[in-house]
């Protein structure tokens, strides 16, 4: 067995990852779902989900169709067995951690922390709906398959996920079936549990791998896809809310066909930019804590010990 030598960057990172993802799930909350203009905003925006759905939900209910419970015992299966051919024992329990902790936390926040207090006229049910069960097992899934790829893959695999993981989340919301402000709270319950999982990694990170350490670039790259694609939805989507906000002030509620699907559209770009910022995170985060230890510094290492003694 290989020693394990710590990777402090990681821990720090994945620490910062927690507790963004804590501050990230109770602001979803406390804003959109504890105050009257955060609900209104939601609920105009789920009114506005009602838009095209005849024509969407056939490709949104196969999406949602996949996450099930047979699903996630097949990928869990799948991502624990390449932890296991890497010989990487200690991941796959970390894998099952993050899965496992990341849907447990959305359960028990859903039906047992969380409420959901009428504060305005027309916001739709009471009971509380945050975060979104669908959204967490995607987001997880995902998360975890870039926890557990080769380093190489890492980039590619991350693109993939949270592509898969933002599909589901609007998928819901074209379905009526969650709330915008659920779909965030998702994929910040999915970081926090990332950045967990994280500082396991680094804690527990081998002091030497069997093959040298590959380039950044990619890494560099995609992490700047995302940011970008953060930086450009996430300014969109504040414009509509905003706007959103304006119209409800205005006029006291939204009726016209174009505000209902500027709050709609709005809503779903502000999914995109939490989700491409939560895999960015997740990434680069994942990349520093597995890092390997340079060869040659412990080949040095070991020779001025050996000389030493």
């Amino acid at each position: 067995m290989r020693p394990y030598s710590p990777r402090p960057g990681g821990v720090v990172l994945g620490l910062l990852m927690f507790l963004a993802g804590a501050l990230g799930t109770w602001a979803s909350w406390r804003w959109f779902v504890d105050t009257a203009v955060g609900q209104r905003i939601d609920q105009v925006a789920f009114r506005g989900s009602g838009i095209g759905r005849s024509t969407l939900w056939s490709g949104a209910e196969q999406v949602l169709d996949v996450v099930s419970v047979p699903f996630v015992v097949v990928v869990l299966g799948a991502v624990a067995l390449i932890a296991l051919m890497r010989q990487r024992w200690l991941l796959a329990l970390q894998v099952i951690v993050l899965v496992g902790g990341a849907n447990l936390t959305t359960q028990v926040l859903k039906h047992v922390v969380l409420d959901r207090p009428r504060l305005a006229a027309d916001t739709g049910p009471l009971d509380n709906s945050l975060p979104s069960g669908h959204t967490t097992v995607a987001a997880s899934v995902a998360a975890a398959l870039v926890l557990v790829v080769p380093r190489r893959a890492r980039p590619a695999v991350a693109i993939v996920g949270a592509g898969y993981t933002a599909l589901t989340g609007v998928s819901t919301m074209v379905g009526g079936w969650h709330r915008p402000s659920d779909v965030v709270a998702a994929v910040t319950v999915v970081l926090a549990w990332a950045g967990l999982a994280t500082v396991l990694t680094a804690l527990s990170s081998p002091e030497r791998m069997p093959s040298p350490p590959v380039g950044n670039a990619p890494t560099a790259v995609v992490t700047g896809l995302f940011v970008v694609a953060a930086g450009v939805a996430g300014a969109m989507s504040a414009s509509a809310l905003l706007r959103t906000r304006d119209v409800l002030n205005t006029a006291g509620e939204v009726t016209e066909r174009s505000d209902l699907a500027t709050a709609y559209v709005g809503a779903a770009l502000g999914v995109v930019a939490a989700t491409a910022l939560a895999f960015a995170a997740i990434l680069v985060a994942h990349q520093v804590a597995s890092r390997p230890a340079q060869a040659g510094r412990s080949s040095s290492a070991r020779s001025v010990s050996a000389g030493v003694s």
